[in-house]
């Protein structure tokens, strides 16, 4: 049996909760989502200038680069928030960035969105694969996707020429509002 105290369910099971307890629990997620997750992914990025990974820029640099691009494209705050966050699954791990970036996003951006973040590395194969051994050619299996000229418009005119560690970068603080809307109204709750 569920029983509740003052702003928490306290079931020990998932099955015993009930409709009171499920309506604490997505109130308080709510409140979360509002002032946390925009921060914690702030704090996320700022990870990123630790990491260089052999480029001459580190992956902040490179993350605000891409991000300051895209703003003065006129690209939308979604799309700002794209740029700044594409890379920032590889706090986590390197190899499958891509993925990670567009499941961290997914609750808050369009499909477009997800999808051109998701596979963004194939779309930057074309510039480099070709050293490692592996088709440069792979963006071409997703031409008929609704998402592949958002895709190709994040990595060829924002993302491929960001690695310059001397570009006048618009400062993390400065992207907070677009993070703040963006992250803070979610499309699912749970």
């Amino acid at each position: 049996m569920a029983t509740m105290t003052q702003g928490q369910a306290t079931f020990r099971r998932m099955q015993d909760g009930t409709l009171d307890d499920w309506m604490i629990i997505a109130r308080e997620h709510m409140v979360h989502q509002k002032a946390a997750a925009p921060m914690q992914t702030i704090d996320t990025l700022r990870r990123l200038g630790d990491m260089t990974l052999g480029f001459a820029a580190d992956q902040l640099t490179h993350s605000l680069m891409t991000a300051t691009l895209a703003r003065r494209a006129g690209a939308g705050d979604e799309e700002v928030v794209a740029a700044l966050c594409h890379d920032i699954g590889k706090v986590m791990s390197v190899p499958n960035h891509g993925p990670i970036a567009a499941e961290m996003l997914k609750p808050y951006v369009s499909e477009t969105i997800y999808h051109a973040v998701y596979w963004h590395q194939h779309f930057q194969g074309q510039y480099y694969y070709n050293h490692l051994g592996r088709p440069t050619d792979l963006r071409i299996q997703f031409k008929d996707a609704p998402w592949y000229d958002f895709a190709c418009r994040l990595v060829d005119e924002w993302d491929a020429p960001a690695f310059d560690p001397d570009f006048d970068v618009d400062s993390l603080e400065s992207f907070e509002p677009e993070v703040v809307k963006v992250f803070s109204s979610p499309h699912t709750l749970i």
